[in-house]
């Protein structure tokens, strides 16, 4: 049995091949690695356009800060839900994240649910020799889609904030899916769809003969 995560973190809704070119290329990843693989394969997908998570804000500091048995009922579910999110990402072998490029950043979509995993004692915990990750033994594909060319460039912090958020949470073997310059024009377009495309390929061949 392998497991994919895939989070989809564009504001904008994926309907009939319309919307979202991070949930779109995202979407074809994944079933690139679902038909590709041997055996069965479990696919949890988190539409975060259709149920955004809540931001982190000082009520849900207070949940997390207060004993279990001192919770009040919205607290309570405030956690509970942190921890089905925490449960899902340490249940999967492959983590797939849809990561739109939005005024230079990752969504607020994107960032809740980081927020929402990110749990001292849970997902991570400091040591005498400093922090250490415990999401461990994952395999996470970034699909990340720009109206712009960013790649490489001092504009994007996606990808950079991605490695470190990730790498803190014990997350370090990432592969990135880049699709730029999609309001460009129709070429520039296309031709970005096309490249993310070849490297989505390339990607599901090396995970089968790995």
């Amino acid at each position: 049995m392998m497991n994919i995560l895939q989070i989809n973190s564009s504001a904008r809704r994926l309907q009939e091949g319309q919307g979202s070119f991070s949930t779109l290329l995202a979407n074809e990843l994944v079933d690139a690695l679902t038909q590709r693989a041997p055996g069965v394969v479990q696919r949890v997908v988190h539409d975060l356009a259709a149920q955004p998570l809540p931001v982190m804000d000082e009520f849900a500091l207070g949940a997390l800060f207060t004993p279990a048995e001192q919770r009040d009922a919205q607290q309570a579910a405030w956690v509970a839900r942190s921890d089905a999110l925490v449960a899902e990402l340490m249940a999967a072998d492959v983590v797939v994240l849809g990561a739109p490029m939005i005024n230079f950043g990752v969504s607020a979509q994107l960032k809740n649910w980081i927020d929402a995993v990110a749990r001292a004692g849970v997902t991570f915990r400091y040591t005498a020799e400093g922090p250490e990750g415990l999401v461990k033994g994952k395999k996470v594909y970034v699909v990340t889609a720009r109206g712009g060319v960013h790649r490489d460039q001092p504009t994007d912090n996606v990808v950079p904030y991605l490695r470190t958020a990730l790498g803190f949470l014990g997350m370090d073997d990432i592969e990135v899916v880049y699709a730029e310059g999609l309001n460009m024009g129709p070429e520039a377009q296309a031709q970005g769809l096309a490249a993310a495309r070849e490297r989505i390929a390339a990607l599901a061949g090396e995970a089968v003969t790995a």
